[in-house]
């Protein structure tokens, strides 16, 4: 054990931030999935139903930053709702780069919602998904794609971003999804912001569901600012590497 000592750099610019959340080499064709969270102190991981109630000036900019570094968001259909997500614009000329992945086996989505059916989004679904709300998102011109047959395989998710070239992969929730990356061990980092805030309720944490056993992550870095917030990034070790939980606890 030993103390984190008062920095005794003042301030980290966005040059030295770009190289701290650097994308690591990859191989060709395999992705490379972080995931961005906020948390309250008390683990809750929304303030009156939104994320966003809990941020401030800094995570706002680890925010922005993380998207700059990113080929493609990957979220759930709930929080792109929940949290009134608008389409992300590719850079360059060609608006039909896929920068915005939305995962949804419902489809329970609002075709009139920009994000849902830009050109830039694709939604990831399954063929079993409702056959009137396929063709309602079709209709206002969403790109779906099938990665399964009863529900959403993410590996093969991840492999079609892959095809497009999109490996750089910044998962940005919900819970859900969020867990269900972590159960198929799919999940290479988790950047996660520590609000100086107590929340209380029964608010729901970043992960929701089986993340297929405890895992021990290994932290990378830890910046803050000076409203209180807390800036940690966290890697997993070897691929597959966990820790189960016992079948007697």
């Amino acid at each position: 054990m030993y103390l984190l000592q008062k920095a005794t750099q003042l301030t980290v610019d966005r040059d030295t931030l770009t190289d701290l959340y650097a994308y690591p080499a990859t191989d060709a064709g395999t992705c490379h999935v972080r995931a961005n969270m906020v948390t309250s102190l008390d683990g809750a991981a929304a303030a009156d139903g939104l994320s966003a109630g809990l941020g401030g000036d800094g995570d706002k900019q680890v925010f922005g930053l993380l998207r700059d570094l990113t080929d493609v968001v990957l979220v759930g259909s709930a929080t792109v709702t929940q949290e009134g997500y608008g389409p992300i614009d590719p850079e360059g000329d060609d608006p039909s780069i896929t920068t915005l992945a939305i995962v949804s086996g419902s489809l329970h989505l609002d075709a009139d919602q920009d994000a849902v059916t830009a050109a830039s989004t694709v939604v990831l679904t399954h063929e079993g998904a409702p056959a009137d709300r396929r063709a309602r998102l079709v209709e206002a011109g969403a790109t779906l794609l099938d990665c399964g047959t009863d529900d959403v395989d993410l590996h093969r998710a991840l492999a079609h971003l892959a095809d497009r070239g999109r490996t750089r992969v910044l998962c940005e929730g919900g819970p859900g999804l969020l867990a269900a990356l972590f159960a198929d061990d799919l999940v290479d980092e988790l950047c996660l912001t520590t609000g100086p805030t107590l929340i209380g309720g029964d608010a729901g944490r970043i992960t929701h569901g089986d993340t297929g056993g405890t895992r021990r992550l290994r932290r990378a870095h830890v910046l803050a600012d000076d409203e209180g917030f807390l800036f940690t990034r966290w890697v997993r070790g070897e691929r597959g590497e966990s820790t189960a939980a016992s079948d007697d606890n």
